[in-house]
């Protein structure tokens, strides 16, 4: 027996067929990342697919007056979250959930946004979710989202995705005029303030003379007359701003990603294939997929709402009276993964890792019993018991993976959804995949550990 530990690398234990899954796998993903730039575009994703594999609707299920074994159920909340369940024998028993968020870093557009000056149409922004701002300067973006009419029509906004698209832009200041802006730190080289978004410039065949404001004019007659709207409109909106890029493949072995939205759709993703695969099983198989993560899982979309709960209390209602009760009963039992990506030891910066203790790009899924912030402060710190339970079964499944801390201990650190879910008592530990320049535009993160994150849900789901 040996004594000593040694961490693994994906790409030296993994067989030629293996190594195949791995880059289809990848590329799946990346299609699911192109499709699914906001939190409202990958929940009709999820739900879309969900139902061409069989699921049923949660009204559609309560309709049928009972549970019954192997039963496909799909919940959406408001457009913006989605519950996947396959249910086991007796839900009341608990579950098996592996929960993770849809919601990105990015820039959200104000209700009152589009104003000229200089002769250029702009849109104001709000940063949404922990950003460095002067990334988001210089990049071609993409707008999405809804947009309602006076009449209550919606109209669906996608801008920049498309070839023929125009894309929209944030300026910064010429490096020949920096000298100031240059002496800040990087945290006040851009402001929020300054995340304005060119919108347009011609003022090309506005005949007003009056007016004062002939490109705002010119865009908003063009919004009119595609999208029927007016600039009230933007008020009843939500509309964001995104990289318009698509998910690349990165270096000459095409063995990383580089894309938006990494934290948290890669163990979205990863949960959302492991849950179509399940047939029948012993144990509620349940896959989460939440919004607000990135401002502190507040809202009724977010983990922190009752909707999940409430989805478990109306199942158990067709079996029992107290069906409330019933339904923390199954939760206090259940057993989750809370799907979260964590940080990769980036030989740029390793100074803020404490190497021992750091994920490895390509070391596979990591579990990390604790995140926090210094003294664990805000962390769900996961049991010995639950740690070996889930070594276990990743050893038996054949998961490649490895335990990670999110930076050293008075650098910083982070949350998730893992505490939400075990103020029920259920047994909870974070479990995802390792990137690196996490929160950026555009983040970076290997197709190696992308697939054993996918490998590790599907075998928590089958233990």
């Amino acid at each position: 027996m040996k004594l000593s530990y040694e961490r693994k690398n994906v790409w030296n234990e993994v067989d030629a067929n293996e190594n195949n899954q791995i880059m289809e796998y990848g590329q799946r993903y990346m299609d699911f990342l192109d499709a699914s730039k906001t939190e409202r575009e990958a929940t009709d994703y999820i739900i879309k697919k969900a139902k061409e594999r069989g699921f049923i609707s949660l009204e559609d299920a309560l309709s049928r007056g009972k549970l019954e074994s192997g039963m496909k159920i799909y919940y959406n909340n408001k457009n913006k979250a989605a519950v996947l369940m396959v249910l086991g024998k007796d839900l009341k028993e608990g579950m098996r959930i592996v929960g993770a968020h849809l919601d990105v870093p990015r820039l959200d557009v104000k209700p009152n946004p589009l104003y000229e000056e200089e002769n250029l149409a702009l849109l104001k922004t709000h940063y949404y979710g922990g950003v460095k701002k002067y990334q988001w300067t210089c990049i071609p973006l993409a707008l999405h989202g809804v947009i309602y009419t006076k009449s209550g029509e919606e109209i669906v906004v996608n801008i920049g995705e498309d070839k023929d698209d125009p894309v929209f832009y944030i300026n910064d200041l010429l490096i020949h005029l920096s000298k100031d802006q240059m002496a800040k730190t990087l945290a006040e080289g851009v402001t929020g303030e300054q995340l304005n978004v060119v919108f347009g410039h011609s003022s090309y065949g506005n005949q007003d003379e009056e007016s004062k404001t002939k490109v705002k004019d010119n865009i908003l007659k063009l919004l009119n007359e595609k999208y029927g709207i007016i600039e009230e409109d933007f008020q009843v909106a939500e509309l964001e701003i995104v990289p318009s890029e698509k998910a690349k493949h990165v270096g000459l072995d095409k063995a990383m990603i580089a894309a938006h939205g990494h934290d948290d759709r890669v163990c979205s993703y990863a949960g959302f294939e492991a849950i179509l695969e399940m047939e029948n099983p012993e144990i509620t198989s349940v896959g989460l997929f939440v919004d607000k993560e990135e401002i502190g899982s507040v809202g009724n979309t977010s983990m922190d709402g009752y909707f999940f709960e409430n989805m478990v209390a109306e199942l158990l209602s067709l079996e029992n009276n107290n069906a409330m009760l019933e339904a923390r009963r199954a939760l206090s039992k259940s057993k989750v993964l809370s799907g979260d990506v964590t940080v990769g030891m980036d030989p740029s910066f390793p100074e803020v890792l404490e190497k021992q203790n750091a994920a490895r790009i390509g070391g596979g899924i990591c579990i990390s019993k604790y995140t926090g912030a210094r003294g664990k402060g805000g962390c769900n710190d996961a049991n010995a018991e639950f740690m070996q339970e889930i070594r276990s079964i990743f050893d038996n499944g054949n998961v490649i993976w490895q335990t990670g801390e999110l930076g050293k201990i008075d650098q910083g650190g982070g949350g998730t959804i893992a505490y939400i879910l075990a103020r029920f008592g259920a047994e909870v530990v974070d479990c995802g995949t390792p990137m690196l320049s996490m929160h950026a535009p555009m983040e970076l993160l290997s197709k190696a550990d992308a697939y054993m994150t996918k490998k590790a849900y599907a075998a928590f789901f089958k233990a």
